[in-house]
């Protein structure tokens, strides 16, 4: 089994993939729903870590010097990628992250952890993206620091849905910043590989939840 497949049974035993009758923050309806805040134990930090691990070091090779998380829920995830990256690959790479207030005394400074230096390579993690509002944080708050490199901006899925216009978040942080994106999966995966597929005893996604699912993505998906 891939990592990818093994994420998705993750996810579903997490309660952070759901299937059913939701209500997204702009108001769509939509078939499914993915809650990452549902992440709530040392193991499941920890298991969720190994997997961006894997999804870094296959984009990346291990060719970056540093992960960077922005606050709050990139917090731990840079921590446990990090850890996972050096017991996984024997990678022992920096992490930081930013405070939502910049601190005026001792150290100072917005960011913990090891900062951007310049010419480093830097991969930022993330949940999921909807519209994009932290990585556009992120971008010139790191660079303010160093003139470094955003390697690559990674996250757990991509909805692959459209924002305000043609393009989804992902793809218009690609073309604003350069950047590459890889999801650990997307959405088109994980109907691929749920589709009348049994998980305990029960299928998610009968065809009844896939025509639900077509029709959503009919509405707001993007055109890969």
């Amino acid at each position: 089994m891939s990592y990818k497949h093994e994420f998705i049974d993750f996810m579903i035993g997490a309660g952070v993939l759901t299937f059913g009758d939701f209500v997204t923050k702009k108001g769509r309806k939509t078939p499914f729903f993915i809650n990452t805040g549902n992440y709530k134990t040392g193991e499941q930090i920890s298991k969720l870590g190994d997997f961006y691990a894997e999804c870094i070091y296959s984009t990346t090779k291990g060719e970056f010097d540093l992960l960077y998380g922005p606050a709050y829920k990139g917090i731990p995830l840079s921590v446990s990628a990090a850890i996972a990256l050096h017991k996984k690959f024997n990678l022992n790479k920096g992490f930081c992250f930013n405070r939502k207030e910049e601190k005026d005394h001792g150290e100072g400074g917005s960011l913990i952890g090891m900062k951007p230096y310049d010419n480093s390579k830097v991969v930022i993690i993330e949940d999921v993206i909807s519209a994009g509002t932290s990585v556009r944080e992120s971008v010139p708050l790191i660079k303010a620091v160093a003139s470094c490199k955003i390697e690559a901006l990674i996250i757990s899925v991509d909805r692959m849905e459209r924002g305000e216009g043609e393009k989804s978040a992902v793809q218009e942080i690609e073309s604003q910043f350069g950047i590459k994106v890889q999801p650990i999966v997307t959405i088109k995966e994980i109907v691929d590989y749920l589709h009348n597929k049994e998980i305990n005893g029960k299928i998610l996604i009968d065809d009844d939840i896939l025509c639900k699912i077509n029709d959503y993505m009919n509405l707001y998906g993007v055109k890969s």
